[in-house]
């Protein structure tokens, strides 16, 4: 193996039903990929000098889809917004567990978009001291509640005022982020992950470069919210960040 090769890194994507198995190799010789790659796989322009597994993710978040896409590269894999994503129904998301949701959009969104390996995610904010809610209607929060105290905030700015109503006089201030993951394709659900990130909630909002309840979840080793760590250092640490990459190591063995 040449020097070029030998340095590559190998990713592995399933060849149509009438091919075996590819290993692609980056730089790749000049060979043609017949009739096409399939959907699971995105290559660079004549498709001979670069081809990564493609995932598709069921978010428009434009700030989820920037920290999946990093993450992604890294270890060669491409991900693109599923296609036509605001015109299919959005699943009602009523299970019990972030898990269970994650599972329940993957599956339906990969049915809406056959033979694409899709993922979708499910995250929340989880308070000991108030029984682990927000948790899975971390989103809703305010809305359950019909909280609104005034009508020009926004609904992150709801769900933040609601939580440290309810935190008012607690002295635990203990929270925990969740991420589960799920990927999937024609229906069935492939993979599953989970990521944690635990902290402490402030009394007052600290930082404008997050989303959520970021501003309120600090990171006590640094003394900085989620909305004042650099993005970058945000996802090392974050459950999103964390989940992901327990994903993405479990793609090698998965043979997809």
């Amino acid at each position: 193996m040449s020097d070029a090769t030998s340095a590559a890194k190998e990713i592995r994507a399933p060849g149509p039903t009438s091919a075996p198995e590819l290993v692609f190799l980056y730089p790749l010789p000049s060979i043609p990929y017949p009739p096409g790659p399939p959907a699971s796989v995105v290559c660079s322009p004549g498709w001979s000098t670069l081809c990564l597994m493609l995932l598709y993710a069921a978010t428009s978040n434009p700030g989820k889809l920037a920290e999946f896409q990093s993450a992604a590269r890294a270890e060669g894999v491409a991900i693109e917004v599923l296609p036509n994503l605001k015109q299919i129904p959005e699943p009602v998301e009523n299970a019990p567990t972030f898990q269970g949701n994650a599972d329940l959009k993957a599956i339906a969104y990969s049915l809406s978009s056959p033979s694409l390996l899709v993922f979708a995610d499910d995250s929340g904010l989880e308070v000991p001291a108030l029984n682990n809610q927000p948790g899975i209607r971390s989103a809703r929060f305010a809305d359950d509640h019909h909280f609104n105290p005034n009508p020009s905030l926004s609904t992150d700015q709801r769900n933040n005022a609601l939580l440290l109503h309810r935190m008012e006089h607690q002295p635990n201030r203990a929270a925990r982020f969740v991420c589960n993951l799920a990927l999937a394709r024609n229906g069935q659900v492939l993979l599953r992950a989970e990521g944690h990130a635990e902290g402490q909630l402030l009394h007052i909002p600290r930082g404008s470069d997050g989303f959520g309840y970021d501003p309120l979840f600090l990171v006590p080793s640094l003394n900085l919210t989620f909305a004042e760590i650099p993005r970058e250092q945000k996802w090392d640490l974050s459950h999103r960040g964390n989940a992901f990459r327990a994903l993405l190591a479990q793609l090698p063995a998965a043979q997809l």
